[in-house]
């Protein structure tokens, strides 16, 4: 779809910074126009150091025609330029549902209204944010999407409060393609494993308490402790917004420890919009989350990895027809005979093992919106999904999308594997000496099922 009219220099005016992530920037409407009122607009960005791999793709190399060839709406997005949007409603929503699913518009714009934008929200930007990538000035595309972090129509009077959560991989894989100096996978979180490369390397000033497994746990009480963690450390997997405006969490992972003011001053605002103490309030979080059950969506589409990035590299080596570098190195002989058996796999196989892996990929990155607004009193025939919160009596609408659901690069295979080699391998190196914070027990897989 697509919406007429084109945005000019002069309606820059009217756009502000929401936030970013790697592959595009989001930006809030202020203006008075009806038809983008409670809109975002998401704007792609490019990297300044070529070096780096892509983090969404633009377009189709011949492989990706080979890998997406099938789904006509997809190829012709690419020369439409509307990618995005095409595999966020042809291939996201199939899995994570169509309700949960806004592929959103395509809306026209100018040169000079991308390099207005770009200059009134480079102070609103994260520094890092700002020296990794700029907008790409060259599109003549953006994507309008609802507001998540808004009720459309909100009834007069009525306060909205949105959570978005990116989730990270909510499993741990028992792929037998893990080679036995890698098993930790088996047993400690991608996520934590990861959090101490990053405070190695100073990118975060302390490890997070939070623990995927919780949250994707299908217990209430478990769902309780994840997000009591994301208040404490909620670097870029948390935010809260209150009547769209953020209150809470980092400006697109920016920050990775609240200061104790900066939560005070979310929980008063909370309070006054809402009249929800923080206990009540994550509360309400943990029970649309247990009830909705769109986490045990999101990870059975995760679970479409089953061969771990150990196994899928060797088809993304049989796919662009090169000999597999990983197999050169690899001394093992019962492991290199499994991997042999991989690269004998026909193109057709290595094709849908590769196309799950990254489907799965987009839903370990992805972020949920949830949102909440009180239902008025005497009202029953609503289109939302309802809480009833016993503590205070009330009961609330609420809406969950996901969002940020991008095709991942082919040509990505590779970093995915060099990056995962370097997270297990130095986890293996120093745990004995990783600072550990409070939170559960990584290595409880028994409670690890999907949301009824």
């Amino acid at each position: 779809m697509e919406m007429e009219g084109v945005l000019q220099a002069g309606d820059a005016k009217d756009w502000v910074y929401k936030g970013e992530g790697a592959a595009n920037l989001i930006l809030s409407y202020t203006g008075s126009s009806p038809s983008m009122l409670g809109k975002v607009l998401r704007v792609k960005k490019i990297l300044k150091d070529k070096l780096q791999p892509a983090p969404s793709c633009m377009v189709f190399s011949s492989y990706e025609q080979l890998l997406w060839g099938h789904i006509p709406e997809l190829v012709d997005s690419v020369k439409q330029d509307c990618l995005a949007q095409a595999y966020a409603v042809h291939v996201m929503s199939k899995h994570l549902g169509d309700s949960h699913v806004d592929g959103g518009v395509r809306v026209a714009v100018s040169r000079e209204f991308l390099e207005l934008v770009e200059k009134n929200v480079l102070s609103s930007r994260p520094s890092w944010r700002v020296n990794a990538s700029s907008i790409d000035s060259t599109a003549d595309a953006a994507l309008l999407i609802a507001d998540h972090s808004l009720f459309s129509g909100n009834p007069r009077g009525s306060n909205c409060i949105a959570v978005e959560i990116k989730a990270k991989c909510g499993f741990l894989p028992l792929s037998e393609y893990i080679s036995k100096e890698n098993s930790i996978k088996k047993q400690v979180t991608r996520y934590k494993m990861h959090q101490h490369l990053k405070f190695h390397q100073g990118e975060i000033s302390k490890t997070s308490e939070y623990n995927p497994l919780d949250l994707f746990s299908g217990s209430k009480e478990r769902i309780c402790v994840s997000i009591k963690s994301f208040f404490s450390t909620p670097q870029n997997n948390f935010r809260v917004f209150v009547n769209g405006s953020l209150v809470f969490g980092g400006m697109g992972g920016g920050a990775d420890n609240v200061l104790p003011a900066e939560k005070d001053k979310c929980l008063e605002d909370l309070s006054k919009v809402s009249g929800l103490e923080l206990p009540d309030f994550i509360e309400l979080l943990s029970e649309a989350i247990f009830r909705s059950g769109v986490l045990g969506k999101l990870l059975t589409t995760q679970k479409l990895d089953d061969h771990d990035i150990e196994g899928a590299i060797h088809l993304y080596y049989n796919i662009i027809s090169q000999p597999c570098l990983v197999c050169k190195d690899i001394t093992d002989a019962e492991l290199l005979s499994k991997y042999t058996l991989l690269h004998s796999l026909s193109l057709d196989k290595s094709l849908k093992i590769i196309r799950d892996f990254l489907v799965s990929a987009t839903a370990k990155d992805c972020s949920l919106m949830i949102s909440f607004r009180p239902r008025e009193s005497g009202t029953t025939n609503s289109e939302y999904d309802s809480v009833f919160l016993e503590s205070v009596k009330q009961t609330y609408d609420y809406k969950a999308y996901f969002v940020d659901l991008d095709v991942k690069p082919l040509e990505k295979m590779e970093h995915y594997f060099k990056l995962d080699q370097k997270i297990v391998n130095f986890y293996t190196r120093n745990r004995e000496t990783m600072p550990s914070p409070k939170g559960s027990n990584t290595k409880d897989t028994s409670l690890i099922k999907l949301q009824h």
